[in-house]
């Protein structure tokens, strides 16, 4: 009996002891390792949640609007012939000019130059938009897209005036959708896409980006082409940015960049003063280009109107404010030698009542004019009415 009480005590014991070791000794390598998985499965899953939510958090308007934008922006890459007049530097004696004339006549000399530029698909056949200066007499074009695939393009027309020049690329393409740029507010974010010094090719466009600084700037002539109600921002536009897209935070087409203001002649970088054509001025070239296709369109009027006001209808004695009145006229132009007089009060074109820049802007897009038509004005001068025939002329080289 003694003996069995002993082994039962001893058994107790053992087993109370080993319990009491499964409390105090370390937990088995297994067990620890699976606690260890199951601690860190709420960690990763908050990582990959922040890792997302910033992600989430880098994509703004600005970004899905490039991003939307971006495969219908181009590089326009153009090669142009410039012919200049060498002469013989030593045969240029006055006494021998007479008796030897064949010495001392120029060669003429023709010389390929490469140029770059911007420009953008606006219908998914292959219309593409420029800069007229962009292209100008080019004798080979080529577009090339974001993805580094490049075309042959050819030129449907260009508008010397509005600096507008129509493009198309056979084959299907992605394109942009122009805005209303009647409905800018100053202050709403612009983007700005192209070429800039060539860094374009075989890449992604450039982005800049900026605000809608003003509207309505007028620079016009200036070099021969008419600039009104320009849109003014302060997105960095620089050389070969001419003719690309500047863009509203929707991914809408609100103007084409074409050119910027340095303040000093000898800069050409941006300063934040850069100039687009309206989207609107845009559509209603893009139209009449694509009418007059294949006709002699570079029509020189030479002469420049502005909007009347109060000040300067008094100072002519015109007793309204409704036509245009001629502020510049070029030397030897149609309208100069058709009598067109600085001063003069256009209120007819063809027949069409003229209340306002844009009411000529309009009568003359609708006209499909080109070398050889004539256009009839009707003009008020100190206090008569007078017709005047305008024969158009094409734009001197």
């Amino acid at each position: 009996m003694k003996k069995t009480l002993r082994v039962f005590f001893w058994v107790a014991l053992g087993v109370f002891a080993g319990l009491l070791l499964h409390e105090i000794l370390p937990i088995h390598p297994a067990e620890q390792k699976q606690n260890v998985d199951t601690a860190f499965v709420t960690p990763a899953h908050a990582q990959n949640s922040s890792a997302e939510a910033i992600s989430s958090h880098r994509q703004n308007a600005i970004t899905q609007a490039v991003q939307k934008v971006t495969p219908a922006v181009v590089s326009v890459n153009v090669t142009k012939i410039n012919r200049y007049v060498q002469r013989n530097p030593f045969f240029d004696d006055p006494f021998f000019r007479q008796f030897f004339p064949e010495l001392f006549n120029g060669r003429i000399i023709e010389q390929p130059v490469e140029s770059i530029g911007s420009g953008f698909f606006i219908s998914k056949d292959g219309y593409v938009v420029t800069n007229e200066h962009v292209v100008g007499d080019a004798t080979e074009i080529i577009v090339a897209m974001a993805n580094g695939k490049e075309y042959p393009a050819k030129l449907v027309d260009r508008d010397r005036v509005s600096d507008i020049a129509l493009l198309k690329v056979e084959g299907d393409f992605p394109s942009i959708k122009f805005g209303d740029s009647d409905e800018l507010l100053i202050g709403e974010w612009a983007i700005a896409l192209g070429n800039p010094f060539g860094l374009f090719v075989k890449n992604q466009p450039t982005v800049t980006v900026g605000v809608i600084s003003a509207v309505n700037r007028d620079f016009s002539p200036l070099e021969g082409r008419i600039y009104e109600d320009m849109i003014q921002t302060d997105a960095a536009i620089n050389p070969g940015n001419s003719g690309g897209p500047l863009c509203n935070a929707d991914g809408e087409v609100i103007g084409m960049n074409t050119f910027i203001l340095t303040g000093d002649p000898q800069s050409h970088g941006s300063v934040g003063v850069g100039f687009a054509i309206p989207s609107n001025r845009i559509q209603q070239v893009v139209e009449k280009l694509k009418r007059r296709r294949g006709k002699d369109t570079n029509v020189w009027i030479g002469m420049y109107v502005s909007n009347l006001n109060p000040y300067i209808a008094r100072s002519l004695g015109y007793p309204s404010t409704r036509g245009v009145y001629v502020r510049r006229l070029d030397k030897h132009s149609p309208a100069e030698k058709a009598g067109v007089q600085l001063g003069d009060i256009i209120v007819e074109i063809n027949g069409e009542a003229v209340n306002s820049y844009a009411d000529a802007q309009a009568i003359i897009l609708s006209l499909d004019l080109r070398v050889g038509d004539k256009m009839r004005l009707k003009v008020w001068r100190e206090g008569k009415l007078l017709e005047i025939d305008l024969l158009l002329e094409r734009y001197p080289d």
